[in-house]
């Protein structure tokens, strides 16, 4: 039996449930222990946006340009925002507002108040955003198809910095201790001053980095399209 859930989904795991979205356009609500169904969601759409969770919301994207906020107890539509391009980036909340990017069609990041879905602000870079953002130390991090990666003020969306790799940042970047690590279609790792968007360092893998790294103990997890896990210390 093939799976409705997409093969490169993250699920969100919270409370002993599992949040995720699926390729028959639903979103699903799952006892962990036993996979036994709590409720589903119908979207309409593929959905490709991992699932978010948080004051007792869900929050996910869909390829019909849509963002939802889902009861997370019951499956209950809370809101739903239109976005101007499918939603194939993955949402971050944090402070109370939820940031997600939109592409093919798009090239935005939005940020919505995470009660209501009312708009607070909206980034446009010059091509799509598939990265998730990352949120750390007041400021959302975020990569764009036009090989940059972008800094920008979290409680504003002004543009702080941006870094420009050598081929498109798909990748979703990963904070840790004042350096922002993210990966690009360019085959390297960068590790950037997350303060200043100056580059640290890189690293060359075999192919195409869409993953995004995991940081433990100062070393950077990593893979590639080269069907390689990397593991990079600075």
């Amino acid at each position: 039996m093939k799976s409705v859930f997409g093969s490169h989904l993250i699920s969100a795991v919270l409370g002993g449930v599992v949040y995720a979205g699926a390729t028959d356009g639903n979103v699903y609500a799952l006892r962990a222990a036993t996979g036994k169904k709590l409720w589903s969601f119908p979207t309409g759409s593929l959905v490709e946006s991992s699932a978010a969770v948080a004051g007792g919301s869900v929050y996910v994207g869909a390829a019909n340009d849509t963002v939802y906020a889902i009861r997370a107890a019951t499956g209950k539509k809370r809101w739903s925002f239109t976005a101007n391009g499918t939603i194939f980036s993955s949402p971050a909340v944090a402070g109370g507002v939820v940031y997600v990017g939109s592409g093919f069609g798009g090239g935005t990041l939005y940020a919505l108040r995470a009660s209501s879905g009312k708009k607070l602000w909206a980034f446009t870079t010059g091509d799509d955003i598939a990265s998730s953002p990352a949120v750390a130390g007041g400021e959302v991090f975020v990569g764009s198809d036009d090989d940059n990666l972008y800094a920008l003020k979290a409680s504003t969306g002004k543009k702080l910095w941006n870094f420009t790799a050598g081929g498109a940042v798909q990748s979703s970047p990963a904070v840790a201790k004042g350096v922002v690590y993210v990966g690009s279609q360019d085959d390297s790792v960068y590790a950037l001053n997350a303060a200043t968007g100056a580059k640290l360092w890189s690293r060359v893998t075999g192919g195409a980095v869409f993953s995004s790294p995991a940081v433990v103990n100062g070393v950077v997890y990593v893979g590639s399209d080269n069907d390689r896990l990397y593991a990079f210390a600075p």
